[in-house]
């Protein structure tokens, strides 16, 4: 059974930061890419940033400069930092892998950045 699980939401200040870890189980993670979504009320859940087995790693263009994917193998873990954090960033905050065809989601955590 794979099993993602998202922590280090809250609410923070308008250009505070947060790191978001997941914590990932059942599958050998090093050789999975991994990614954040996020998702507000309403919208389609839409991509943040990914990170390959090799490190290589993408972002949407609204995170660029602020937002940094990592990962560390031997702990199963993918990592989100978030800084310069604005209202627009709120929203429920998803890591996602796929294995052999199937997708799969942690149940998010919540990230409100007040003004």
């Amino acid at each position: 059974q794979v099993y993602l699980v998202e922590s280090g939401g809250g609410l923070v200040q308008a250009g505070g930061s947060l790191r978001l870890s997941c914590a990932v189980s059942g599958i050998n993670f090093k050789i999975h890419p991994m990614t954040w979504h996020r998702q507000v009320p309403g919208k389609q859940r839409e991509f943040v940033a990914s990170i390959t087995s090799g490190g290589s790693t993408n972002y949407t263009d609204a995170v660029k400069g602020r937002f940094t994917i990592s990962r560390n193998n031997a702990r199963n873990t993918v990592f989100l930092q978030m800084n310069s954090l604005q209202p627009e960033d709120t929203a429920v905050y998803y890591c996602n892998t796929v294995r052999s065809g199937l997708m799969y989601w942690g149940r998010g955590t919540q990230v409100t950045v007040s003004s």
